[in-house]
């Protein structure tokens, strides 16, 4: 009867022993990197709090650079459509079959020479 209770207790441990050594091995890994944001930086042992402190900052350095790299493009492409938008604008003010359209260069618009007017399609 001693023995039916030690293979019941065994068997009815042995999962959670394993789950519990799986999940033990899987902590200390996970630990040794600095992956939260997407940008991982690894510091070899992982125990130095230096080494882990200049990880963080260089990781956040990196990801505010990255920030202001994307806001500048994104202002560079707009200011380009503006421009390249007031291009095809003044071409087709120029082209315009109405013989009263002029381009004004100071606010970019086409405008009729009679009325003062800002021409809706030249």
């Amino acid at each position: 009867m001693n023995t039916t209770f030690i293979t019941r207790l065994t068997r009815a441990m042995l999962p959670v022993a394993l789950l519990a050594m799986t999940a033990g091995w899987q902590v200390p890994v996970q630990a040794a990197t600095n992956c939260a944001g997407g940008t991982c930086v690894f510091g070899g042992t992982g125990n130095d709090a230096m080494t882990n402190e200049e990880a963080r900052q260089s990781k956040e350095q990196w990801n505010e650079t990255q920030r202001l790299r994307a806001m500048k493009n994104q202002r560079n492409e707009k200011d380009f459509s503006k421009y390249d938008n007031a291009i095809d604008l003044r071409d087709k003010c120029e082209a315009s079959q109405n013989i009263n359209a002029y381009w004004e260069p100071n606010t970019e618009r086409c405008l009729d020479r009679r009325t003062g007017r800002q021409l809706m399609a030249p």
